[in-house]
């Protein structure tokens, strides 16, 4: 005898209909732990390695007078058991850690010596990255990394196979999205369409055009000169003066290197992101997460209607969806992120009263609100001008605040929290407009929450057959 619809072939070891005994549900399915990639314990193997530069950079006097002491013969030895030391670890390591996925959830288990034991809810998972690092990409591996609501850290299986991690971010896609156990694993990844695709020159034009990399440039050829006219120390010098070359290169030349052949495609698990120039990121901006857009433009980026365009999602730490765009190309992929919004024209824009600028001089300017039937919209930056548009469903609370000068003048500011722990701020406003955006909005956040429809990685009309080929 078997059950209606059950029939996989495997048996349930009970001498049941199924694992419950209880006619009509499915056997449990047997749970098959995997290992990963045979590369990974090269990775883990400079662990140990690793504890001795951190030694010896925290105390470098002291590990200088140890190797001073140390000799020939002696360093031999020492490495001659710190090598093997150090394969074994990452050999047990990655012997001892497995994943598995139930019907439920993605299991990790990790530990030599303590173990631990990740149970990862599929219906908890936001978002599936896939990133390659340099030498990975060599290698032919990725990193697979996972957000989860309500934990900051990224869980992550690093590494796997490039095919393979592929295959099982769509699987656990697929399982999120509601497919069938048995059927998720023939599903596939979901065939993406390009929309738009930052050329390298644009980005380098830009980076060159952004404040941000020259005021970090000049930081650097500037202060080590005065430091060592003033201290005459090559310490103080190198102390301060690396650390704003870092930051220097970290602004153009970094940024450069990861936001390098930037595209987003459009599929129906979400907006797909891949850059990078040395290490490759796949990332997907989940359907429905999405808090707060922010379209960012820098005053030389005006003349070249360029804009940069920034996310905040809920439990992700996805933040860039465009280093580089033209606006009307930015404001298309916006409406494929937020639905039926339309970004409000400058012109629309209602900036606060003249009286304003007795609270904010000159800089009350840059300062103006929209709200649509969508999203409440606020922008703030005379030079370096920033949007915020904000759904209506994901504002968590409306807060009206009013200092003692603003109280003297009759301003007061509006502030709109998101699910990203983010507040978007009307400031400036006239007390009594201040209090009808209060009233209204949290009006709006209510009937928008009530339309709005349910966060699902796919479309509910893909569930019903595998994705076509693409």
């Amino acid at each position: 005898m078997t059950t209606p619809g059950a029939d996989d072939g495997v048996p349930d070891g009970s001498g049941t209909d199924d694992a419950s005994g209880t006619p009509g549900e499915r056997p449990a399915r047997p749970v098959t732990e995997r290992r990963l990639h045979p590369v990974t314990p090269f990775r883990r193997a400079w662990a140990p390695v690793a504890v001795l530069v951190g030694w010896a950079a925290h105390d470098p006097n002291q590990a200088q007078q140890q190797l001073t002491r140390l000799t020939t013969t002696m360093l031999l030895v020492a490495l001659a058991v710190l090598l093997p030391a150090a394969a074994a670890y990452g050999f047990l390591t990655w012997w001892f850690t497995h994943f598995a996925v139930t019907d439920g959830e993605l299991r990790i288990r990790t530990g030599l010596l303590f173990r631990r034991t990740a149970h990862i809810r599929l219906e908890r998972i936001q978002a599936i990255d896939i990133t390659q690092p340099l030498l990975a990409r060599v290698a032919g591996v990725a990193k697979l990394r996972l957000d989860v609501v309500g934990v900051e850290k990224k869980d992550e299986l690093a590494f796997l196979g490039e095919e393979e991690a592929r295959a099982l971010r769509a699987e656990l896609l697929a399982r999120a999205a509601g497919f069938a156990p048995e059927t998720a694993h023939e599903v596939g990844e979901a065939p993406a369409r390009e929309l738009v695709r930052v050329p390298a020159r644009e980005l380098a034009i830009s980076l060159a055009l952004t404040g941000a990399t020259w005021g970090a440039l000049a930081a650097a050829l500037v202060v080590p000169p005065v430091l060592w006219l003033a201290t005459h120390s090559v310490v103080t010098v190198l102390a301060t003066g690396l650390p704003l070359l870092g930051a220097a290169g970290a602004s153009s030349v970094g940024r450069f290197v990861r936001e390098y052949d930037w595209r987003v495609g459009e599929s129906p698990d979400g907006l797909r992101i891949d850059h990078g120039l040395l290490d490759r990121a796949h990332e997907t901006v989940p359907p429905g997460r999405v808090q707060t857009v922010r379209i960012v433009q820098p005053l030389l980026w005006r003349r070249r209607r360029w804009v940069r365009v920034e996310l905040d999602v809920a439990g992700s730490s996805n933040s860039v969806l465009l280093p580089v765009a033209p606006r009307a190309a930015a404001e298309a992929v916006i409406a494929r992120v937020l639905p039926g919004v339309t970004v409000p024209p400058a012109d629309a824009l209602s900036r606060p009263p003249r009286r304003a600028g007795r609270c904010l001089p000159l800089w009350w300017r840059g300062h103006g609100i929209a709200v649509t039937d969508a999203v409440f919209a606020a922008r703030h930056g005379l030079l370096r001008r920033r949007l915020s548009l904000v759904p209506h469903a994901k504002v968590q609370s409306v807060r009206l605040s009013q200092g003692p000068w603003q109280r003297l003048w009759r301003l007061a500011d509006v502030h709109v929290d998101t699910g990203a722990d983010k507040t978007v701020t009307a400031r400036l406003r006239d007390v009594q407009e201040a209090v009808e955006l209060l009233h209204g909005q949290a009006e709006r956040s209510r009937t928008g929450r009530r339309d709005a429809r349910p966060d699902r990685w796919m479309a509910q009309e893909t569930k019903r057959a595998p994705w076509p080929a693409s």
